[in-house]
């Protein structure tokens, strides 16, 4: 199975797109899907997924995020639950607490904040 990112996801998680939230928008509540979703605009609440999401270098999160596998180029301030692995790529800038099994963190990532390994 080939995907258009440059990483295996778990054969159990989606990765098929299945919807965006452009620079320009701004979503605030729970947000609730299956497959990958893309973050390039500003999510304020709970993001909820067995799957995969990734936040885009425009992406900003505030919250708390419940994910399969978590991609961040963006913003983020939040408590992170990823059943998988979580992956911090250049520029992303987190602050806020996290539990995975794995985590990937590139060099010139801002990581403030605390990850359990599960």
């Amino acid at each position: 199975m080939t995907n258009q990112f440059e990483f295996q996801a778990p054969e159990v998680v989606s990765t098929e797109l299945t919807g965006v939230l452009e620079k320009a928008a701004q979503f605030d509540g729970t947000l609730a899907y299956s497959g990958c979703f893309h973050i390039n605009g500003i999510v304020n609440g709970k993001i909820i997924t067995p799957d995969m999401l990734v936040i885009g270098e425009t992406g900003k999160v505030n919250g708390e995020i419940k994910a399969g596998v978590v991609i961040i180029y963006g913003k983020v301030e939040a408590i992170i639950e990823a059943k998988y692995r979580v992956e911090f790529k250049k520029p992303a800038i987190f602050r806020g607490e996290m539990s995975t099994p794995s985590l990937k963190v590139e060099e010139g990532v801002l990581f403030e904040g605390t990850n359990k390994m599960l």
